[in-house]
């Protein structure tokens, strides 16, 4: 210790690369990088709901301004980690496609106002299970949690399907040129993965989308009307309760409660994942509570302006990687640049209005990738639980046993008309009756298989 009124000699303790400070000047481009990297999810999320609510470009266009101004506050929080909300990891905040697709599905089947009741009570549903975080984690190994995120990515396919034909029974079901014009978008999305690098590859779905609705424009398969009232430059403000007053029901919101326990899971994976880029020591009893706290809190003021649950992303973790960059302090300038373009940019009101085939395109390779992700997991969780049980088999089995529960409901779907209402809820969600297969299974596998190595008795 120094002696009273000498300078302490010893060396400052330096600045950990997560807590750096940049100049502005430096800054503002690496945070405007982040931003180009994830705005393709809020937008061509945003479309979707629009179209499959039918939304007008007005609405939308509100509904697009809230989004921005919800990741740009999600970024904020997880970047800076205030009254302990957030890890101050340099994360970003998108609406979840996962929970999208559950989201539309509830607000088709019992309507948007409970749908906005569901994403309510999944987020208080996470805050209420955080202290007991260890123990629900375990129901969701990475089997579990492939066998869900596949059949999640097929029910959004199917949605995204139905955007592309219209509703069963409606003038232009199913027109060719609606085909035809989902499939230019697909085709220029592809074209743009192909020949674009770095950060502009992580936008090829956005610019696929807006090359779809210049072929929509100008080829004239499909109308392009602009959000009208008010100028391009004019504030698109959020509307509270964009559905009326919510309505709340337990056995319509299974969907989104299910999916809420099963994001602590990706959670813990992304806060491991980002904790080891910027160079912190994972302390996962801390940070996941703290990042699922923000996630929560965000989610509750998405339902209040008419989105479904927001998520913590990992996409921009790369990024760091490439860049060398770990600052959180880049991330949380890309939160401001997000509230900036959520409430001035003319972004909303110039592509509120894209035709649904468009937006149909742009899902099917979004959601056709979440499908995929689901597969790798899989791939990846079978052989890892053969190693640590008795083989492969019985958790293949598992694994089908869980996908056909998921997948009955998608193709025969009277199959439970004659059954009660919650059991139809429950049953007739192939997310839902997947997922609870999938714990239920794997649960009875890893207790009951006669197979698997016993516990050699203390001497």
């Amino acid at each position: 210790m120094s002696a009273p009124g000498t300078l302490d000699s010893r060396p400052a303790e330096p600045v950990r690369p997560v807590d750096e400070r940049l100049p502005l000047r430096r800054l503002a481009p690496l945070s405007a990088q982040h931003v180009l990297a994830m705005i393709a999810a809020p937008v061509s999320t945003t479309f979707l709901t629009g179209q499959a609510l039918g939304l007008d470009a007005a609405r939308t266009a509100s509904l697009l301004s809230a989004t921005l101004l919800l990741c740009g506050a999600g970024a904020l929080l997880q970047s800076l980690g205030p009254w302990r909300i957030g890890a101050r990891l340099p994360f970003v905040m998108l609406p979840g496609g996962a929970a999208t697709a559950l989201f539309l599905q509830i607000a088709k089947d019992h309507g948007p106002a409970t749908a906005t009741g569901s994403v309510l009570l999944a987020a208080a549903l996470l805050f209420a299970v955080l202290p007991f975080y260890a123990r629900i984690v375990r129901l969701f190994p990475p089997l579990v949690m492939g066998t869900t995120v596949l059949l999640i990515g097929i029910a959004m396919i199917r949605v995204a399907a139905q955007l592309i034909t219209g509703g069963r029974g409606t003038p232009g079901y199913a027109e060719p040129s609606s085909v035809i014009l989902a499939a230019a978008t697909i085709g220029c999305t592809v074209v743009l993965l192909l020949v674009l690098r770095g950060v502009w590859r992580q936008t090829a779905v956005l610019l696929g989308l807006g090359a779809g609705a210049l072929i929509a424009l100008t080829t004239g398969l499909g109308s392009f009307a602009p959000a009208g009232g008010g100028s391009l430059g004019a504030p698109a403000l959020p509307r509270l309760l964009p559905y009326g007053t919510p309505h709340f029901d337990v056995l319509a919101a299974l969907p989104l409660l299910v999916f809420g326990l099963t994001t602590l899971a990706e959670v813990t994976g992304q806060t491991v994942l980002n904790s080891r880029t910027v160079g912190r020591e994972p302390d996962l009893g801390r940070d996941v509570p703290r990042v699922a706290r923000a996630d929560a809190l965000v989610s509750v003021f998405g339902a209040l302006f008419g989105t479904s649950l927001l998520v913590t992303s990992a996409e921009n973790i790369g990024i760091g990687r490439l860049t060398g960059v770990r600052s959180r302090f880049v991330t949380a300038g890309a939160g401001v640049l997000l509230v900036v373009v959520g409430l001035v940019a003319p972004l909303s009101r110039l592509l509120a209005a894209i035709p649904a085939p468009v937006v149909g395109g742009s899902a099917l390779v979004i959601y056709g990738i979440i499908a995929v992700m689901g597969v790798t997991m899989l791939g990846r969780a079978l052989p890892a639980a053969a190693e640590s049980a008795s083989g492969e088999g019985p958790y293949a089995t598992v694994a089908a046993l869980a996908l056909t529960a998921g997948l009955l409901p998608v193709v025969a779907p009277d199959l439970y008309q004659g059954f009660p209402g919650w059991a139809r809820t429950v049953l007739g969600s192939g997310v839902v009756a997947g997922t609870l297969a999938a714990v239920l299974l794997h649960a009875l596998f890893r207790r009951f298989d006669p197979t698997r190595p016993s516990r050699a008795p203390a001497s």
